[in-house]
């Protein structure tokens, strides 16, 4: 058996002295793990780094077997990244959320397509880096089947004035309809309803923290609600980070 597909690198874990499993997002056959010989040498150690896209060439005798994976550069993103502790931290959670979350070889084509656009856009340090982060989460709960329905109020089906999201259905409310249970309800962004595109410096810390405690609330319930430990730990780092440099800075470009 034996395949080759374009793959996001989004973990390696040691293996003996010189091999490494690394798990894949590849863009035909969903998350893969493989074999990686020679993965601690000085030609593989950046190629293989958590975000960078690769060239893969998975080989096994059996389909269920591990198998071993070949490398090769395509996109080196992390690079770009490295430097900023807040894109970084961005990358990292979004690489466990797809090695966590993900049942393996089940394929996500449209998945794999957002991951790299939000890795792009992490790489450059596009003005709306963060608000394209809990998009691209909201993209991951559909993908799952877990989707967020904020088209319309459900309680009065206006599409205007929608503030809140019932933490139960995931469905939007309006401000209006919302106002008597909002101590009950989630906040419901305005960049995740038509209002994107504003620099990070522009948003009002909250958006942000509403945004993290919406997109985390549904993951912890549907995603990872069956693993021990949770959700992946380095998800909550980033948003402390995300929030502490807003505070501090105001501005996460550099």
């Amino acid at each position: 058996m034996e395949w080759t597909d374009q793959a996001i690198v989004l973990s390696t874990r040691r293996h003996g002295e010189t091999s490494a499993i690394v798990s894949l997002l590849t863009r035909e056959r969903g998350r893969h793990a493989g074999l990686l010989r020679g993965a601690g040498s000085r030609r593989l150690r950046g190629v293989v780094m958590p975000g960078n896209e690769v060239r893969a060439s998975w080989r096994a005798r059996i389909a269920d077997h591990l198998g071993t994976v070949h490398v090769e550069p395509a996109m080196s993103r992390a690079g770009f990244i490295m430097d900023d502790a807040a894109r970084l931290a961005a990358l990292s959670s979004a690489c466990a959320l797809l090695d966590q979350g993900l049942m393996e070889r089940e394929a996500h084509p449209a998945l794999y397509n957002a991951t790299a656009v939000l890795f792009d856009a992490l790489a450059a340090a596009t003005d709306d880096w963060a608000e394209a982060y809990f998009a691209w989460e909201l993209g991951f709960l559909a993908e799952l089947g877990f989707g967020l329905d904020l088209e319309k109020c459900a309680g009065d089906g206006r599409r205007e004035n929608l503030g809140y999201v019932s933490p139960k259905s995931g469905r939007a409310v309006s401000l209006e309809a919302g106002a008597p249970w909002r101590e009950k309800l989630l906040p419901l962004p305005r960049f995740l309803v038509g209002e994107r595109g504003r620099p990070i410096a522009n948003h009002p810390r909250t958006d942000l923290a509403d945004a993290a405690q919406l997109t985390g609330h549904f993951l912890e319930r549907h995603v990872f609600s069956h693993e021990s430990k949770g959700m992946p730990a380095v998800r909550g780092r980033f948003v402390e980070i995300l929030l502490r440099e807003i505070t501090t800075s105001g501005d996460l470009n550099p």
